[in-house]
């Protein structure tokens, strides 16, 4: 409309004529939902069920502190060996703290992870040593208000009691997802330490996944939004065994010491034989630590993301601070858990290759991996980050005129948008018309009702790289021409 001009004089007008752009928005946001040490701003408890973002792991134990200490699981052994002693630190799996949150932040940030969400969902005193499964899905549920999130796991899951109750917390987390259609959930596969389950799956007959294919329920359109891994990894994480409290001073008193007369602990040891004392403490430095797989892979996936694109599979990678995997898995067993013929429920498998690395990511599906549109993480979460920021922009857009001038306004931010992305190469295709389109129009994609009744009705369509899951060379012997 034009000004009301009332004085006589020049006047200057800016006229706009590029359309509005968009920006991506950020891919490898994860939330940690878990049990801390503390949870703490400003008072006591305050942080308790707030999800909190930061980006460092000084900033987790500035507001949520330190690893639990173990208390009594650790032994160190001095065996006679001829004229040698050894010495030998070991942990008793079924007796160690079952709280992992801080230990997988170390993975995390490793691996390449940046900023993230930590949502605690108590301390290690109140549930008496226990993971709950109900304390992690109220945890989930306040991650549900932070529009920032793009990944989701928990690290001390992997503890609870049964595996019911860990596939109904990742089931959950699924649903949400597919709700806000902005977040991808990563989960490991279950062992029950306490019932000496090795795994749950039944690699020397069907390679079928027992647990995660049977009890993990969800139809294709749920199941595209997560990806499960296997097996968990040794890392070399150290133990924490500090005193309760204070992370200053090592709890000698709880490290057992066995082989050394008249001595119990590693305190007794300390007063008694100096130079035994170091070699015992380096023998805990050695032990290696095993943690669940989720934290370090949500890792690579940010530096995947920020080195190559959410568009690049975050696979064939090796894990930093990695020993070994938990189980050494073959070809042959893994095209049971890569391949569910059943229900399509892959399981990507982490892989110790000689030469190249001790964990390698070997495997790039969802859990909806029969599926030809959703079979891949990658296309799954480049969808999320393009419809996330198609619609952030596409917000200042509601309650504009729906007509014709908005509609070519709206084509050509996307259009921009999507050519850019080709260019870096998320797309496929020679051409920009091979790559995507932009469809949006009375008779195109709206009809007169939609326009009464004031629908915008926009339709794109990406032709995504997919990544080369299976390289076929094939040979041939070349017959000599005949003279």
């Amino acid at each position: 409309m034009p000004a009301d001009y009332k004085t006589p004089g020049v006047y200057i007008e800016e006229i706009p004529h590029l359309p509005p752009s968009i920006a991506s928005v950020e891919t490898a946001i994860p939330a940690f939902i878990g049990y801390t040490e503390k949870a703490q701003w400003k008072a006591d408890k305050d942080l308790v069920m707030k999800p909190w973002r930061i980006e460092s792991l000084l900033e987790y134990e500035q507001y949520f502190g330190y690893p639990s200490p173990e208390n009594g699981s650790i032994t160190v052994a001095f065996t006679a060996s001829g004229s040698r002693t050894d010495v030998n630190g070991t942990i008793d799996e079924t007796l160690r703290s079952k709280y992992l949150m801080h230990y997988s932040m170390q993975m995390f940030f490793a691996n390449g992870g940046g900023p993230c969400w930590i949502t605690s969902v108590g301390d290690y005193v109140s549930t008496g040593g226990l993971i709950v499964a109900q304390d992690l899905k109220n945890g989930l549920a306040e991650v549900e208000k932070v529009n920032e999130v793009t990944l989701l796991l928990f690290p001390d899951a992997i503890n609870l009691s049964s595996a019911t109750d860990y596939y109904d917390v990742y089931s959950t987390a699924i649903d949400q997802a597919f709700k806000l259609q902005d977040r991808f959930v990563v989960m490991d596969v279950y062992h029950d330490v306490n019932n000496g389950t090795v795994w749950d799956f039944d690699v020397n007959g069907n390679g079928g996944a027992g647990g995660l294919r049977n009890i993990l329920s969800g139809e294709t359109d749920h199941l595209k939004y997560a990806a499960a891994y296997f097996p968990r990894i040794y890392t070399g994480v150290d133990f924490n065994y500090a005193m309760p409290g204070d992370q200053t001073t090592n709890n000698d008193a709880s490290i057992l010491i066995t082989g050394v007369a008249d001595v119990n602990t590693l305190a007794d040891l300390k007063s008694k034989n100096n130079a035994q004392y170091f070699q015992a403490k380096n023998a805990i430095t050695n032990i290696q630590m095993l943690l669940p797989a989720s934290p370090p892979i949500v890792g690579i996936y940010a530096a995947v993301d920020n080195s190559r694109g959410v568009w690049k599979a975050p696979a064939n990678v090796n894990i930093e601070n990695a020993i070994a995997p938990e189980y050494l898995v073959t070809n042959d067993e893994q095209q049971g858990l890569n391949v569910d013929t059943t229900a399509g429920k892959s399981v990507n498998v982490i892989r110790k290759f000689e030469g190249r690395g001790p964990a390698i990511v070997w495997g790039a599906r969802t859990l909806a991996g029969n599926d030809n549109e959703w079979r891949y993480i990658s296309v799954r979460r480049y969808f999320n980050m393009v419809e996330e920021s198609t619609k952030n922009a596409t917000e200042q857009f509601v309650f504009e005129p729906n007509d014709i001038n908005t509609w070519v306004r709206v084509k050509s931010m996307i259009n921009n948008y999507l050519t850019q992305q080709w260019k870096s190469g998320a797309l496929m295709g020679a051409s920009t018309k091979e790559a995507y389109f932009v469809h949006v129009g009375l008779g195109e994609t709206m009809t007169e009702q939609d326009i009464f009744e004031g629908r915008m009705i926009v339709e794109i369509g990406l032709a995504v790289v997919r990544p080369a899951e299976f390289i076929i060379l094939r040979f041939m012997h070349k017959m000599l021409a005949e003279s």
